[in-house]
């Protein structure tokens, strides 16, 4: 019975990082020994069992061949007689088929640690096309390690590619993908999952609500990149930089969904996009049961997200009105997020990158400044019910009257020439 240390925890420390669960591989050993050792038998479609007192994964060795449709159409064999490199050789990639054993000594059949030196992503074998969720893992390391210089090797795109045209990427489960879909927006480069994916074709399979942004163009003056996709991916990668909320990330990838279904004859203006955009978003929220956390927040920053470039429109009056429909006295926690998404929607455009936005910093003062008003002196004056509510309105536009007062003048009457058309936003 030999015992290795296997995939991400082996590639993680080699690559100075933290985070991986230890896995380990048994060669050499049965069921009937794993038990009478104190293991715990875990495993469904093959042995895995929990060491007795670190409660971490043992997997016999194993081989696997493809026997039905799907990421879950694979028949198992394990015995004694597997052997590690037999073990490694069904992986995805080749920085996750290297073993450590007991002693520290890197077992390396498939030339992982040549791909991670390169900075490559590249699949162990041709088996690989077999197993329809690689697509999304590739594209998730891709994600996970974009900043470390890692690329996927041009091959194993083909790969993903072919996996694509075999219609096997429909056999995912909703859940499996919202799986890769939110760890990949743990990542620091979020938007490069979504790229692999519009790449190899993936994409239009399991987000096909994002791919319908590809190609549709918006105002040459207000989105220089004109591509709404690549506008998209412009913002995830800014709320990326700005924020680690995973949240805030999903947000930004459905903020402009709505432009999805303009009509062509109406391109480039995407008039409302923000009121129709809500049923995309429904459909791929209900789709990949995302959970309710992710879609409160995404449908007011979709309704919400083009109302911060008319800020100043109707004075302080306006600024309160658009605060209370946020809900921001019931939800104070999601007001900054919320400011920081239209600020990430402002910048993520090709030249905007490094354009000063103040609107953003100004909310979020006069949010405070609003907070500050509370119900308890106007119970002491006797007010009751619907005429408290509208007396705690009437103190913040006075408040947010004052503030406005502060703000030069020139961010007021500027404001108009730094904002797309107001044919954006619902009237």
């Amino acid at each position: 019975m030999q015992v290795y240390l296997v995939g991400g925890a082996v590639r993680d420390r080699l690559l100075n990082l933290d985070g991986a669960d230890n896995d380990y591989v048994v060669v050499g050993s049965t069921i009937e020994q794993m038990l009478s050792l104190g293991y715990q038998q875990v495993g469904q479609d093959f042995p895995v069992f929990l060491h007795p007192e670190t409660k971490e994964e043992y997997a016999l060795a194993r081989t696997e061949r493809k026997s039905g449709h799907g990421y879950k159409g694979f028949a198992f064999s394990f015995n004694e007689n597997t052997t590690l490199e037999e073990d490694l050789l069904r992986r995805d990639l080749t920085i996750n088929a290297i073993a450590q054993d007991e002693n520290g000594n890197l077992i390396d059949p498939y030339h992982g640690l040549d791909d991670l030196k390169n900075k490559v992503l590249r699949h162990v074998s041709p088996a690989f096309v077999e197993d329809p969720l690689r697509v999304l893992r590739v594209a998730r390391f891709a994600a996970r390690f974009h900043h470390l210089g890692f690329k996927v090797a041009p091959e194993t795109l083909d790969l993903m590619k072919e996996i694509t045209r075999s219609g096997e990427l429909e056999s995912l489960t909703p859940e499996r993908v919202w799986i890769e879909l939110h760890k990949s927006l743990k990542t620091n480069n979020p938007e490069v999952f979504i790229e692999i994916l519009h790449y190899v074709g993936a994409l239009q399979v399991v987000l096909p609500e994002v791919e319908k942004l590809s190609g549709v163009p918006g105002p040459k003056r207000w989105h220089p990149e004109i591509d709404t996709l690549v506008h998209t991916m412009m913002t995830l990668h800014r709320i990326a930089l700005e924020s680690k909320d995973p949240v805030a990330r999903f947000a930004m990838l459905c903020h402009d969904l709505g432009k999805g279904l303009t009509p062509k004859e109406l391109w480039p203006h995407h008039k409302d996009h923000n009121v129709t955009g809500l049923e995309p978003l429904e459909q791929l929220c209900k789709r990949l049961k995302v959970p309710n956390e992710y879609h409160d927040f995404a449908k007011i920053v979709v309704y919400y997200h083009t109302y911060i470039h008319y800020l100043y429109e109707d004075g302080a009056r306006g600024i309160v009105t658009l605060l209370d429909h946020l809900d921001a006295w019931r939800r104070p926690e999601r007001i900054k997020p919320w400011i920081l998404c239209c600020k990430c929607d402002f910048l993520g455009r090709k030249g905007f990158e490094n354009r000063p936005f103040p609107r953003a910093d100004y909310l979020n003062e006069m949010f405070v400044i609003c907070q500050t008003v509370t119900a308890k002196e106007f119970v002491a004056q006797g007010l009751k019910g619907i005429a408290i509510k509208q007396a705690m309105f009437e103190r913040r536009v006075e408040l947010i009257d004052t503030f406005l007062k502060t703000i030069p003048r020139t961010e007021i009457d500027n404001s108009a020439n730094s904002q797309p058309p107001a044919e954006t936003v619902e009237q």
